[in-house]
């Protein structure tokens, strides 16, 4: 296990500064200890991808603690169900094997990132190795499409300060919105051909 030796001159820390020692030295190329005991722990994710051409796409990503499974210190398994059938992450993964993963745990301000190379499982080798997806609030497209697996090229612990600076688990404003929708769940409008005079 070892950690990186990066560059971290650049025009950005000529204008703000250099990074901590500390913060240099934490970026592993397989997961420690604590970082697998936080993935274990963590029931949310958000995965970045592109394309070939650059073209971002972030997908979120959910179930029980420990639905993303640790197969050994460089690699992750993530089942993934169903969602919008839209399919941009895996279009992207297709182009470009590279992703990015935060994962979160609920109450916690510091989280986990993750970098590296995916490799996609089909549901049926997943079913050869009796892999399911856990989740809380299973509905009707609960099922499995296949595996996502990343091979670890970084890893490490974020500092907490985004997620304190905005309050993000603030009791009073989760019970504020419990239950309830925000618009945005909701389609545009279709737009309608104005007649022409």
């Amino acid at each position: 296990m070892e950690s990186f030796e990066l560059n971290y001159e650049n025009r950005f820390t000529s204008s703000f500064g250099f990074p901590s020692e500390r913060a240099m030295t934490k970026v592993r190329d397989s997961l420690t200890e604590p970082i697998k005991e936080f993935i274990a722990e963590s029931p949310f994710l958000v995965m970045a991808t592109s394309d070939r051409s650059g073209n971002c796409d972030a997908s979120p990503k959910g179930g029980k603690p420990g639905f993303v499974r640790v197969l050994d210190d460089r690699r992750l398994l993530v089942p993934d169900v169903a969602g919008n059938k839209l399919f941009q992450s895996y279009q992207n993964m297709d182009e470009n094997p590279h992703v990015g993963i935060v994962f979160f745990i609920p109450g916690l301000n510091d989280v986990v990132r993750v970098n590296g190379r995916v490799a996609m499982v089909t549901r049926e080798e997943l079913d050869r190795h009796s892999v399911a997806h856990t989740m809380q609030n299973p509905d009707g497209d609960r099922g499995v499409q296949q595996g996502i697996v990343v091979e670890i090229e970084e890893s490490y612990g974020h500092c907490p300060r985004a997620l304190s600076y905005s309050d993000f688990w603030s009791l009073d404003e989760i019970e504020r919105r419990k239950g309830s929708a925000h618009p945005v769940r909701m389609p545009p409008a279709p737009s309608v051909p104005q007649p022409t005079a």
